[in-house]
């Protein structure tokens, strides 16, 4: 009887034991949290050639939850977020264009509402180069309109940057002053650490710096070697590396992140070698290990 008991208790403490790791979400190690998911655009190749339904199969073979959505292919809003439902797949965000939302952000809620999101977005501030004060300022209006329109419907809006915003501005970057345009309330930020690091910036500094207004982490390598600054130019695709194989720092940056409570980290792999690059990278994902508060 006592054996018995003892064997019982093995295996209760067993499975206490094994129960975080058999918990644990794709791309989560002992140190690094997550939650992690896929921006969509990673795939588009995909989506344009085989279609959605091909593309979220592979994205759900990979072990992800969450994802980013980009491009929705052929279906309606309501007809990818039931290819999502099917597949257990959690959607967090969506770009939408500068113009739908400086125009049309009434359409933008809907769609959001119908793909079920929390938080919708913009990627890309249509401007004529180079971006400068005026831009700025006009992009910091049309945020702060979508930000609004967003809280009043339950959801959060963010800016994801590009690296030209960068540019000097006063005693800082044009960066700042989207910042201090925007409302802390209703205008957050995510940041592509790639479109950090290439234009010369410390992504960990301005993680601190801003502790209150990152809403996600568009996890995103730079080949080694590609010259970085404020006059780097651009990049070619293939200068987007598996993560853990670059130029960022990870450890320093996750655990800032998570310090500051950033919500998602979604990966973008815009590579031509995509579907190789992001196994590797939440194998990085998963092995990563850092110090802790």
């Amino acid at each position: 009887m006592l054996k018995g008991v003892l064997a019982v208790g093995l295996v209760i403490a067993i499975g206490a034991a094994l129960a975080p790791a058999l918990a644990a979400e794709v791309g989560q190690s002992k140190s690094f949290r997550g939650p992690v998911g896929l921006q969509l655009y990673s795939l588009r190749d995909m989506l344009k050639k085989d279609g959605a339904v091909a593309m979220l199969d592979l994205v759900q073979k990979w072990g992800f939850k969450y994802v980013e959505i980009a491009d929705l292919g052929k279906l309606t809003p309501v007809q990818f977020k039931a290819e999502l439902d099917k597949r257990g797949l959690v959607p967090v965000g969506k770009h939408f264009p500068y113009e739908k939302l400086r125009d049309d952000i009434q359409g933008v809620v809907a769609e959001a509402k119908a793909l079920g999101l929390p938080y919708f977005g913009c990627a890309w501030i249509s401007h004529k180069a180079p971006f400068d004060e005026k831009q700025c300022r006009e992009a910091a209006a049309v945020f702060n309109k979508a930000g609004q329109a967003a809280a009043e419907n339950g959801m959060l809006f963010y800016y994801h940057n590009h690296g030209y915003e960068f540019g000097p501005h006063g005693d800082g970057t044009l960066f700042d002053l989207l910042m201090a345009q925007t409302d802390p309330k209703t205008v957050f930020f995510q940041m592509d650490v790639m479109w950090t690091v290439h234009p010369g910036q410390d992504p960990v500094k301005l993680i601190e710096k801003y502790p209150t207004r990152w809403l996600t982490l568009h996890l995103k390598d730079l080949r080694k070697g590609v010259p970085t600054g404020p006059k780097a130019g651009k990049t070619k695709l293939t200068d987007d590396v598996a993560l853990g194989t670059g130029q960022v720092k990870w450890p320093g940056l996750l655990r800032a992140c998570q310090k500051i409570g950033v919500k998602h980290y979604i990966i973008e792999d815009e590579s031509p070698t995509v579907t190789q690059q992001v196994p590797r990278s939440l194998k990085y994902l998963e092995q990563v290990e850092f110090q802790g508060d």
